[in-house]
């Protein structure tokens, strides 16, 4: 994903497309956006960099011209919705990648986590989602800030007496993922591990982003965050065996679910 923007008197153009400028192929996933999302994430951009008390409405876009081809954030529209793209992930997770371009095209912050680390679980008799926090980026003045939700929520985990009293799981581990922030002259913030161990059998999903070598990026020089990290370790097992960012899959009694979230990205040069 790249931002081109052009600033002018009155106008700033952004514009979304892969390297070169062609357009980029839809993807076949439900990670698609749609124009209303992509245009969302602008606005929440450039509003914040307005320091005025001003209503966020419209208004915000009205110097703004987004140039948005065909493309992952603008997918094509059919008349059928069984022929339209699935955009379920579009809305939780390819935002905030939205986000993370704009402010670093701008210069104005490092990638933050980027993502929400969506986790269900349950069965025929209940279901339980939640999101889980993690670093956000350093900014030219200040460093991140640790286990937060950034963009697109701050929303809150369910208490874990609460979560242990009404589902089958306990929590084992909550705790932030020291070291995993990137570097630099400001520090990305840290993500968190979260250690969840399920009581009886039950159907489990996760919805991730920045795992493997998608790290959030530095700025100015700053070190990229350390990326995220899902784990399953079976009851009995020696050793936890990885699992992919998206994954369903079931579990048994004693089987415990580690997700390490992404810190976010460091900003200046270590070396000053």
């Amino acid at each position: 994903m790249k931002a081109l923007i052009q600033t002018g008197s009155s106008l700033s153009a952004c514009g979304h497309a892969q390297a070169g400028g062609r357009v980029s192929v839809p993807l076949k996933s439900d990670f698609l956006s749609i124009r209303a999302i992509t245009t969302a994430a602008v606005l929440y951009v450039f509003r914040s960099l307005i320091d005025e008390d001003i209503p966020l409405n419209s208004g915000v876009l009205h110097p703004v011209k987004i140039i948005l081809p065909e493309c992952l954030l603008n997918p094509p529209e059919h008349e059928s919705a069984v022929d339209c793209a699935a955009v379920v992930g579009g809305n939780v997770e390819t935002s905030q990648r939205v986000v993370d371009v704009l402010l670093g095209a701008l210069g104005v912050a490092a990638a933050s986590q980027g993502t929400m680390n969506n986790l269900t679980f349950g069965d025929d008799t209940f279901g339980y989602y939640e999101t889980i926090c993690g670093g956000s980026g350093a900014v030219r003045d200040a460093d991140g800030a640790d286990a937060v939700h950034t963009h697109m929520t701050n929303t809150r985990l369910t208490d874990v007496e609460v979560l242990e009293r009404r589902y089958p799981v306990r929590v084992h581990e909550f705790s932030i993922r020291r070291g995993s922030g990137g570097a630099g002259t400001f520090c990305g913030g840290d993500g968190v591990v979260r250690r969840i161990e399920f009581l009886r059998p039950l159907k489990v999903s996760i919805l991730s982003e920045r795992r493997c070598d998608y790290a959030p990026f530095g700025l100015d020089g700053g070190a990229s965050a350390q990326p995220g990290l899902n784990q399953l370790l079976r009851a009995g097992a020696d050793a936890p065996e990885s699992l992919p960012g998206k994954v369903q899959l079931s579990v048994e009694p004693g089987d415990q679910l580690v997700i390490k979230t992404p810190g976010g990205g460091g900003f200046g040069d270590t070396a000053l």
